[in-house]
């Protein structure tokens, strides 16, 4: 087998799923985190179709189930806090809005980094600086460890991914922008959720919510807003607080409450949402997986599956190929396009739908749910939820190792 050794990078979800699967089929695998460990919290991602069928084959469906969220489902709430539509969790088989098995971010790294911990290399609190391929291997240069080589690289890094820029060119070329930004972050403030993922619209394209978190006293809140094109320094937190203050001035609810929360949130995270866009996902020896090669956003609630289901794949296919990644790469796109494809097709409404910029149009986002699970809206997004179990998963044959 050739190109035994693979450096990932990335170590949110789809590294370590990776890792896992490629450690099962004899690969030695390294995987660098620019953070300084596992970042904990974030909001929760849901665990549904091929992406629930990978975690069941990894043999970690029950640990991940006795991490799952709580939820009753989603429901949209106005600014005295009353009900305007919802939808349950069993809603669409429980593979609704709200899935049945949601697990907070953290918790799912976590969960896939003790399973690989023992016998896969974690390099955290650095990142690659430098690819410099040839025709037998990778050279890799670090922003703190020595230079390495490996004989493939892995782009799994996000939507802001590192290796992509690297090894394909600037950001700009391949991320659509959906102008939305979001600030997620944890909130102990005391509010009565009654077990509902609750979501406010106000006029001006400004989503707020609040759902529960695993732990007792623990919400998961999100304000999101919609712009054209913000020009802001990703790594200044305490700048990007003050945007999203600002944007939220007036809103109601409990936006007040939630602002307060968000000033002093220890895993308070803000970005764009943004789909990415490659003709192929690699370039000799690297290529790239997850949101850093096919990000879909969080609007489709597929990012989770296409991270594992494309780790899956990939590891497959390199098996499958005795580490010809020549062979392999090819057989992983052909195998995952049609998925991503299906996966990136923003729900109806998209951006707009989300976080409707006028008053009449939040009503009529609230009509919309209501009808959700009556015909014909019922049949539309029956589709568009059966997207994450739209691909025919090999088996690859691979042992559950967890």
């Amino acid at each position: 087998m050739g190109n035994t050794d693979i450096l990932i990078s990335g170590a949110s979800i789809a590294g370590p799923a990776l890792a896992y699967w490629l450690r099962a089929a004899g690969f030695s695998v390294t995987v660098v985190e620019r953070a300084r460990a596992l970042r904990p919290g974030g909001q929760t991602v849901d665990l549904r179709g091929a992406g629930r069928t990978v975690i069941s084959r990894m043999g970690l469906m029950e640990q991940a189930r006795a991490l799952s969220v709580d939820q009753r489902g989603l429901a949209l709430v106005d600014s005295a806090g009353r009900f305007t539509a919802r939808m349950p969790a069993d809603s669409f088989g429980g593979e609704g809005i709200v899935s049945e098995i949601e697990i907070l971010r953290g918790d799912l790294s976590g969960l896939l980094h003790e399973a690989t911990q023992s016998d896969i290399e974690y390099l955290f609190d650095d990142t690659v600086t430098g690819l410099d391929q040839d025709t037998d291997a990778v050279t890799v240069t670090f922003e703190k460890a020595s230079p390495r080589r490996f004989g493939l690289v892995v782009g799994a890094d996000g939507l802001h991914s590192a290796v992509r820029a690297l090894a394909f060119g600037p950001e700009s070329d391949y991320v659509r922008p959906l102008d939305l930004y979001t600030a997620w972050f944890t909130a102990t403030e005391e509010m009565d959720l009654d077990g509902w993922y609750q979501m406010y619209n106000a006029p001006g394209g400004l989503v707020a919510s609040a759902r529960p978190g695993r732990l007792p006293g623990e919400i998961k809140a999100g304000l999101s807003f919609r712009s054209e094109p913000l020009a802001y320094d990703r790594h200044d937190t305490a700048a990007q607080r003050d945007l999203v203050a600002q944007r939220f001035a007036s809103a109601g609810w409990e936006v007040p409450r939630l602002l307060r929360a968000m000033r002093t949130a220890s895993d308070f995270f803000f970005d764009t949402m943004g789909q990415v866009h490659l003709d192929h996902w690699f370039r000799g020896r690297v290529v790239l997986l997850g949101d850093a090669g096919y990000c879909p956003t969080p609007l489709t609630g597929l990012g989770t599956s296409l991270a594992l289901v494309g780790a899956y794949v990939l590891a497959g296919e390199l098996a499958t190929a005795d580490g010809d990644h020549r062979v392999a790469f090819r057989n992983y796109e052909r195998v995952m396009r049609p998925y991503v494809s299906q996966a990136q097709q923003l729900p109806p409404g998209g951006a707009s739908g989300y976080a409707p910029s006028s008053a009449l149009g939040i009503r009529l986002r609230a009509a919309s749910m209501r009808s959700m699970t009556r015909w014909p809206m019922s049949n539309l997004l029956a589709a568009q939820f059966a997207k994450a179990s739209d691909i025919a998963l090999p088996d690859y044959a691979h042992p559950a190792v967890a």
